[in-house]
């Protein structure tokens, strides 16, 4: 039955394809340079990238002198939407929405929301970040997804004929570049379903500098455009959980043996761990291979070093928007009121580091080091159209049941909370989302083509993970979920 007044389903995630591409590996030529000088470039390339000096990953991959990409490709059951709100520096940071290749800058026409719940709260279009309208909840949402419609439509006015306000409006993404010393600032999102051919819909945070216009554009034929924009989010509190079936049960099998493979609590609750939001990182940022304490041989004491077990872990992710007061829970009949929008994830996982640490309190350093988010962000009303009742592929719990879940303790979620749904797989190899499960703990080699295999990631590699959800021609994608692999630090 469908939820008083929201989404009935749950979108995540219907696999139509998950397939590993062919991966390459160059080598440098023979005896020309030693592997101190290779890791001292990949160092050089990543502290220009720490430093805000590089904010294009291209200057990164230049720099390495041996890598291999590993690419991860997985669609995912349709979605809807044309907008999407972003977050700017020009010269100052302000919300704006994606309109094919055009940025529509929020702040210039927050006078025209004039509904019962933004009239009184306009100025969170002149925020730095998009906290502040999430906060103001779920009616909100649907408002400001309903104005932006009206506005864009064949038949209003206001925005089509005003030629001046159009000039001053919209900015083009091709023209606009990222602000170099951008730091994460805040979470956004995106909608709408507008007259034009289909443009992409989502809600960033993006920062930029170098303010320059655009030409006025025709809202009524807005093309759609494959560019990309450089998203930064901020996440207040972060936590995993483990709600993919086939994943745990393949999980348990290796560490716990086939008859006890499930823990006596997996079926009966949505099992989480608190995570580091420090560490959540969007598409493209860099991660540096962590250290630890691990145990490779069980007849000897542990050893400290860099990972030797670094992983992937294919996972969806929301963000809450709403949240609830300390003390009270969230009824699951009104989660999707505080559920926001959704986002690609790898959270990244040194496998040795955490089998040796986990018990009895959970992953710990295993897991903090580094968690990559794709940088759109589609909001839950965006994907109605394609949301199935009970239909979450490879899910055994819910989004829905998961923020319940969370909160029926009495604890408070906040704006900008992310919630991840750990890692996801299927039943068979195809649909196994984390190389610990594709290489069965690294007893066999996963074959990424062209003489390529791996049994978990290399230094140099790069994983991208994509998604989209595909409509009657046209797709809604959450952009990349990116990351490239540094050698850990000399200790």
């Amino acid at each position: 039955m469908p939820s008083p007044g929201g989404w009935s389903g749950e979108v995540l995630p219907q696999v139509e394809e998950f397939k590993y591409l062919s991966g390459s590996c160059s080598h440098v030529s023979e005896g020309k340079i030693g592997e101190r000088e290779i890791d001292r470039r990949i160092g050089a390339a990543s502290a220009l990238v720490m430093r805000g000096r590089v904010p294009d990953r291209r200057r990164v991959k230049k720099e390495l002198s041996r890598k291999a990409k590993l690419s991860i490709y997985r669609s995912i059951v349709n979605a809807r939407s044309h907008l999407t709100y972003g977050h700017e520096l020009w010269p100052k940071r302000r919300i704006g929405v994606a309109i094919g290749d055009q940025i529509l800058d929020l702040s210039v026409i927050k006078s025209l929301f004039r509904g019962p719940v933004i009239s009184n709260h306009q100025d969170v279009f002149d925020q730095p970040t998009l906290n502040a309208f999430m906060a103001l909840g779920y009616e909100a949402w649907r408002e400001t997804r309903r104005t932006l419609q009206v506005l864009l439509s064949a038949n209003e006015s206001t925005l089509r004929d005003d030629i001046s306000l159009r000039t001053s409006l919209y900015y083009n993404q091709n023209q606009i570049k990222p602000s170099s010393d951008a730091t994460p600032q805040g979470i956004c999102s995106s909608e709408c379903s507008h007259h034009a051919p289909p443009c992409r819909d989502w809600f960033v945070l993006t920062n930029f500098t170098n303010k320059r216009k655009a030409e006025p554009i025709d809202v009524n034929t807005a093309a759609c455009s494959s560019d990309e924009l450089f998203a930064l989010f901020f996440t207040g509190d972060y936590t995993d959980f483990y709600s993919s079936r086939d994943h745990a049960t393949n999980v348990g099998i290796m560490f716990r043996g086939k008859e006890n493979a499930l823990m006596p609590n997996w079926l009966r609750l949505p099992v989480g761990y608190h995570g580091r939001a420090s560490s959540v990182v969007v598409s493209g940022t860099p991660i540096r291979r962590p250290s630890g304490q691990m145990r490779p041989d069980q007849l000897k004491p542990p050893v400290f070093g860099p990972s030797k077990q670094l992983d992937i872990e294919l996972e969806m992710a929301f963000f809450v928007g709403g949240g609830n007061q300390l003390g009270e829970p969230i009824p699951i009949e009104r989660a999707h009121e505080h559920i926001f929008g959704m986002v690609l994830m790898n959270d990244w996982s040194a496998r040795d580091i955490q089998a040796w640490e986990y018990v009895p309190l959970g992953p710990f350093l295993g897991k903090n080091f580094g968690t990559t988010i794709s940088p759109w962000v589609v909001p839950m009303e965006a994907l109605l159209p394609f949301a199935e009742p009970n239909a979450v592929q490879y899910m055994y719990w819910t989004m829905k049941q998961q923020l319940a879940h969370h909160t029926v303790n009495g604890c408070n979620v906040r704006p900008g909370d992310l919630l991840a749904s750990g890692t996801i797989s299927g039943p068979d190899p195809e649909s196994f989302g984390s190389m610990l499960e594709l290489s069965w703990r690294g007893s066999k080699n996963i074959d990424l083509g062209g003489g390529e295999t791996r049994t978990f990631l290399k230094d140099g590699d790069e994983v991208t993970i994509t998604g989209h959800c595909q409509g009657d021609g046209y797709r809604v994608g959450f952009g990349p979920c990116m990351g490239i692999i540094l050698p850990a630090l000399q200790h």
